[in-house]
């Protein structure tokens, strides 16, 4: 490991909205943050064609030119934006280390959480392939794109119920895909889709390959109680079965839910650890939004600004 070992104040772990919006506001405030990207720079963005929801951008952009924006902005204001994974962290003591690509040394002030969550995949080559072409893991995001159109959702928990019913208010027609004979969510939540004439519920059946070559045009289906194959034709394919919160290597010290993402105290950004701050998608499991990621980024270099003053 390197024996050189760099002070900071601020910290910032992870770019995207949240990372980056902290690092905009840290920096107008002279704290001079560094940010490390992660192994994703610019978060899942990047892999988002079409923003249309975010204000500002009246004609839309692309998710990745946003990203962009957002980094060049935090540059501008004195940011040190730097390419690099964090691969472990030592939060016992103040100041707070953190290792980087498990050779670079920081001993920090304050460190802000903004890792994000990564999407659960089924984890077909054409999935991949056609992410960003009609295959997305975000209704609400990318739903208004296929308004008047059939698509399809995969998931059987209250997320995949909430955005089967969001498309439905668009769409002509939703397929649900429920890989079992029942479903996870609440009662409620299944009511609804239950009772929705634009869903259909495929029961028992899972996806073998998403349809098309350079667009989603439909998908292959096998029912696992009878194994027939069938297909059906749409132009959006959302997949909701969960995600997964990019907090692992915090887990010893930071306080967290059964899924993994970081508990702060209601109404700020604080974390169980004084000087430690999460925001974005790292800590935030319901809207998962670029707008309210970058609201939390906010929060989030304000609360250190405020902890590195009451240090003073």
């Amino acid at each position: 490991m390197n024996t050189d070992i760099e002070k900071v104040k601020v910290l910032i772990i992870g770019s995207g909205p949240a990372g980056y919006t902290a690092a905009i506001y840290a920096a107008r405030a002279g704290l001079n943050p560094i940010l490390y990207t992660g192994g994703q720079p610019g978060g899942q963005l990047t892999i988002t064609t079409d923003v249309e929801n975010y204000p500002g951008y009246p004609n839309g952009i692309m998710g990745p030119e946003m990203m962009e924006d957002f980094r060049k902005q935090a540059e501008r204001f004195g940011t040190k934006v730097r390419y690099g994974l964090v691969t472990k962290v030592d939060f016992n003591s103040t100041p707070h280390k953190v290792i980087v690509d498990e050779q670079v040394e920081i001993h920090a002030e304050t460190v802000l959480i903004s890792t994000g969550a990564s999407a659960k995949w089924l984890g077909l080559e054409s999935e991949e392939r056609l992410n960003g072409r009609g295959v997305s893991a975000c209704a609400v995001c990318d739903g208004f794109f296929f308004k008047g159109q059939d698509v399809a959702i995969v998931g059987a928990g209250d997320t995949a119920c909430e955005e089967a019913s969001y498309l439905a208010n668009i769409c002509s027609k939703v397929y649900m895909i429920v890989r079992k004979d029942e479903m996870r969510a609440s009662q409620i939540m299944q009511k609804r889709v239950m009772n929705n004439p634009k869903i259909e519920i495929l029961w028992n059946t899972e996806t073998q390959e998403i349809l098309g070559e350079d667009e989603v045009t439909g998908a292959r289906l096998i029912n696992n109680v009878t194994k027939d194959v069938s297909e059906i034709k749409v132009s959006g394919f959302f997949v909701a079965i969960g995600h997964e919160p990019n907090t692992g290597i915090f887990r010893e010290f930071i306080n967290m839910d059964e899924s993994g993402y970081i508990k702060t105290i209601p109404g700020s950004t604080k974390t169980n650890v004084e000087g430690v701050f999460a925001c974005g998608d790292a800590q935030d499991h319901i809207y998962r939004q670029a707008v309210t990621a970058a609201g939390t980024g906010c929060m989030a270099a304000l609360d250190a600004e405020r902890y590195l003053a009451s240090l003073e």
